[in-house]
């Protein structure tokens, strides 16, 4: 594998391989009809590698004037649920897309694939199969070695036929019985060795009860509900790329018509400092390592929203990527970019303070407010302005004042002076300390009242401009920096990935906002200047604002932390 971060995408790009695809079965001038479908199976929240491929099938269709529907193929009723229904659903709509009137179930087609396997047994290509998983497996050979043939392999149609209908009747344990396919116990494609078509499996499913005792296996419910569905194009990750035989020759040796759905395989994504796999992310889940799906921390796309990221930022990412035949890793950077880039056009900026120490201007009036103007978000004129409280009490970074500065230190310093944005330039008279610690608890400035919005009479400039709130009127807030769930680019890379959990992946601290936020509404985005993009958390209430850190300004995260 090899690591890969893409520039921001050019305004026109070369077609996809997937594209090219499409493009070469061009009749004259007419394009062939495009119908795809996103598949998931509902046993788990979406993660970002979900949304790539949601943007793919969902995107391929609508640049072809086709169809895409939205199918949950949902033949494991053991690990599926209502709940992951639910979110499936939100997290497509969330990211804009829209499957009309295509909702479809692969227990929608139970008893029509039920039937096509009665037709493969009347053929003699599929046979009830007594051996246990442990035997079968055994008996499977090698790529080079072929299997050996189940002692039930050469069963008349007859005795088939009625075993099956008695497995369906729920008259056998669980784990006694399968139904396999007969097809090439010789072949070096592993999956074409008399693979399992049905199994038995006594669970309650969310949408057919108890009706079924036995349910097919994803590999053969999923090219016969692309049929039923009039797929053209079912596009899959690259590690099914290996089924497709097996996925062509059902659909040959069923006997179903022309045109037959053609699967296409693409590289699924792999980011750094991330773990994609359902079974890991539920892991982390259910042994509590994480506050839920929905954890900011997660790479969920329930999770992305509550961070704060925005559906374009994974619609662009997405694009930016692009589809590869061949697996890579992409720079989570990438993606940082792309909400970054986003929330810069989108986000009302403000002033806020994460680590404070008091200022307190000492020629300024006692119970007196001076109202400051403030440009919303420079980058959106229609987002107009609003008005900050400036007062003689103020909070500041702690990490913009000290005491012995480096000669290239232009933030405040004693006998130095800064500008406060939208404010006045203020300079450092002298410090008051702990008797105790030595710990600076306030810092007296005088103002010069003549330099408000960073105009000066005589004309003077100083480099340094730092932010700040009135500590009179800031809000106080609950403030989660979230940084990386791993340390390790890989974090799978030869160990336990719970090993290479980032124990500073949440920091909470008290932070102060200007009172522009006091009615601020869950989900808002703002970017608190110098200080990076930031959306208030669903956890907020009447009389506490929560803020979750989405990104950094840069590439290089901020480093906020209490002293």
């Amino acid at each position: 594998m090899n690591t890969e971060s893409k520039l921001p995408l050019e305004e026109s790009r070369s077609l996809n391989f997937i594209e090219e695809i499409v493009e070469s079965a061009k009749v004259g001038d007419s394009l062939p009809r495009v119908h795809t479908r996103f598949p998931p199976e509902p046993n788990g929240y979406l993660h970002i590698g979900h949304a790539k491929s949601i943007c793919l099938n969902f995107g391929l269709a609508k640049n072809y004037n086709g169809k895409c529907n939205l199918r949950f193929d949902d033949t494991n009723p053991v690990a599926e649920d209502v709940e992951y229904v639910d979110s499936i659903m939100e997290d497509v709509r969330w990211l804009g897309f829209d499957w009309e009137d295509r909702l479809f179930y692969a227990s929608d087609y139970f008893q029509q694939i039920y039937d096509w396997a009665v037709v493969l047994i009347k053929k003699e290509k599929a046979y009830v199969c007594d051996l246990s998983a442990e035997e079968v497996s055994s008996m499977r050979g090698t790529p080079t070695i072929p299997g050996t043939p189940s002692p039930y392999r050469n069963r008349s149609v007859e005795e088939n036929l009625d075993l099956f209908e008695r497995m369906k009747n729920g008259e056998f344990a669980y784990g006694s019985k399968t139904l396999r396919a007969k097809i090439d116990l010789a072949s070096p494609n592993m999956h074409m060795r008399d693979t399992v078509l049905y199994r038995i499996l006594r669970a309650h499913h969310h949408r057919t009860g108890n009706k079924w005792c036995i349910y097919p296996m994803y590999d053969f419910a999923h090219g016969q509900s692309d049929y039923i569905e009039g797929i053209t194009h079912s596009i899959c990750t690259l590690e099914f790329e290996v089924h497709r035989p097996l996925y062509e020759w059902f659909l040959e040796s069923i006997g179903l018509p022309l045109p037959r759905p053609r699967q296409i395989e693409f590289a699924r994504l792999n980011l750094t400092y991330t773990v994609m796999s359902k079974r890991k992310l539920l892991e982390l889940v259910k042994s509590n390592y994480v506050n839920g799906w929905d954890d900011p921390r997660m790479p969920t796309i329930c999770g992305l929203r509550r961070r704060g990221y925005t559906p374009e930022s994974l619609r662009n990412f997405a694009e930016r990527i692009g589809v590869a035949k061949r697996e890579n890793v992409i720079d989570v950077s990438l993606l940082e970019f792309c909400v970054r880039e986003d929330l810069n056009k989108k986000a009302n900026r403000i002033l806020g303070v994460l680590n404070p120490v008091k200022v307190v201007i000492t020629n300024f009036p006692d119970n007196h407010v001076e109202e400051l103007d403030a440009i919303n978000n420079p980058e959106d004129a229609s987002a107009g302005g609003r008005k900050i409280p400036f007062t003689k009490e103020l909070y500041i970074e702690q990490e913009d004042f000290m005491e012995n500065p480096p000669k290239d230190y232009f933030r405040l310093r004693p006998g130095g002076e800064v500008r406060l944005r939208y404010a006045f330039y203020i300079k450092c008279e002298n410090v008051v300390k702990n008797p105790e610690t030595g710990e600076i608890i306030e810092i007296h400035c005088t103002y010069d009242k003549e330099s408000r919005g960073g105009k000066t009479t005589d004309g003077r400039k100083v480099k340094g401009t730092i932010h700040w709130v009135s500590a009179q009127n800031a809000v106080e807030c609950e403030v989660r920096l979230y940084d990386r769930l791993f340390k390790s680019e890989n974090p799978e890379d030869g160990q336990d990935f719970k090993a290479d959990l980032n124990p500073d992946s949440l920091k909470v601290i008290k932070g102060y906002l200007e009172p522009f936020v006091k009615n601020a509404k869950a989900g808002e985005s703002y970017q608190l200047e110098r200080l990076g993009y930031f959306n208030i958390d669903k956890d907020t209430t009447e009389n506490n604002i929560v803020l979750n850190r989405t990104v950094g300004l840069k590439d290089a995260w901020s480093k906020i932390v209490k002293k």
